[in-house]
């Protein structure tokens, strides 16, 4: 049975998308059967992200009236054979899709899946509500900006009311020369207030950006971002956790691997 992750922020434009096409791709390199699963209906973008959005034949609304099987509609990706998108609707009457219908396609990708990745809406409306109910464990997206932590902090107030497994932060978008200066928000200092563990952090990066607005793909991207992405995975995929001892030399380290993998 797949291990079911919804990849939620509260904040929208924190990057949540771009990391769940990203955490697929690396697990799935690591010989894993992922599937990404975008509930956010109406205003998806995990078709977008991964570049598969002029390759769909069917879609989640489809397969929720009955249109075709929920298989019928997996979109393979190009550059990872184990990686799969069931891509959301861009028009859609979104009251007409219910928890009990999405539950039943998590519930069918499960028995053939190793990870299901499900994107989650901004916000803390019915769309959140449908895509945590779908799900066992939770990452929570954020920046190291005080409005992106204030709304990660009603997000994990509000899966505490659920029967989760494991909640834990991403921390994206983090700049090392910002945090030495102090001018921007140690990571470990943001999971302290939060009283919530790192599974990861990624920092900024001009690659994962561009690559994100292409065509989804990690494969051009060579900085310490893809080492980071690479360390998010190994973490998900162990169930640990980035400990506090890490604290001043974490960017040092990725870079030293990095340094090592030329």
């Amino acid at each position: 049975m797949a291990r079911r992750i919804v990849i939620t922020s509260g904040k929208g434009g924190v990057g949540k998308t771009t990391l769940c096409a990203s955490l697929g791709q690396m697990l799935a390199k690591n010989g894993n059967k992922v599937v990404l699963l975008d509930v956010d209906i109406g205003l998806n973008n995990l078709d977008v992200v991964t570049g598969i959005d002029n390759r769909i034949i069917f879609d989640i609304v489809d397969v929720i009236e009955g249109k075709c099987r929920p298989k019928q509609a997996l979109v393979q990706d190009i550059n990872t054979p184990t990686l799969f998108i069931l891509p959301s609707a861009h028009t859609y009457n979104v009251g007409k899709v219910n928890t009990k219908d999405i539950i039943s396609i998590v519930n069918y990708l499960s028995q053939n899946f190793d990870y299901i990745l499900i994107d989650c809406p901004a916000g803390i409306d019915l769309g959140f509500q449908r895509a945590v109910f779908c799900a066992n464990e939770a990452l929570i997206v954020t920046t190291p900006h005080i409005s992106a932590i204030r709304d990660a902090n009603k997000v994990a107030s509000i899966l505490s009311n659920f029967q989760m497994t494991n909640i834990s932060l991403v921390i994206n978008r983090v700049r090392q020369d910002f945090v030495q200066s102090n001018e921007m928000l140690n990571p470990f200092d943001i999971a302290e207030t939060l009283k919530l563990p790192i599974s990861g952090i990624i920092p900024e990066s001009d690659d994962i950006s561009i690559s994100s607005s292409i065509n989804g793909s990690l494969e051009n991207v060579h900085d310490e971002s893809q080492m980071a992405f690479l360390k998010l995975a190994s973490n998900v995929h162990n169930g640990k956790f980035l400990n506090n001892d890490n604290k001043q030399g974490f960017f040092q380290k990725i870079k030293n691997n990095l340094i090592k993998r030329k």
